[in-house]
């Protein structure tokens, strides 16, 4: 038996780009190399701020760059490492959807506003 030590974890989870399963398929996040989420229901995705929805957010921004000017790098796994979670991307991940769903389900069933004119 193989025993993980802690940084084979912080790679399991490491990202590098997020990425939708296809450009039309957003059912599931090709996560990294070894992880791909499946499964992510269509309403998750209809909750929007901007024109955008939140999970579309998480995808664009955790991602490893470097700024082109500064050549400072930005890169999510270190917050991983900063609160001791290998998982903490994975984790938000789950939470935006279960966010969203959710969301989405306090809007439908608020009454409709009334105006006085």
């Amino acid at each position: 038996m193989v025993k993980k030590t802690v940084a084979d974890e912080y790679e399991m989870y490491r990202v590098q780009k997020l990425g939708f399963l296809g450009r039309k398929d957003k059912t599931g996040i090709v996560y990294n190399q070894n992880i791909t989420l499946k499964g992510i229901p269509e309403e998750a995705l209809e909750y929007q701020v901007n024109g955008k929805s939140a999970l579309e957010w998480i995808i664009d921004r955790y991602q490893v760059s470097v700024h082109k000017s500064s050549q400072l790098r930005n890169d999510p796994n270190d917050y991983s490492r900063e609160v001791g979670n290998p998982r903490y991307i994975i984790d938000l991940i789950k939470r935006i959807i279960t966010v969203s769903l959710e969301t989405n389900k306090i809007v439908a069933n608020l009454p409709a506003l009334e105006i006085i004119e």
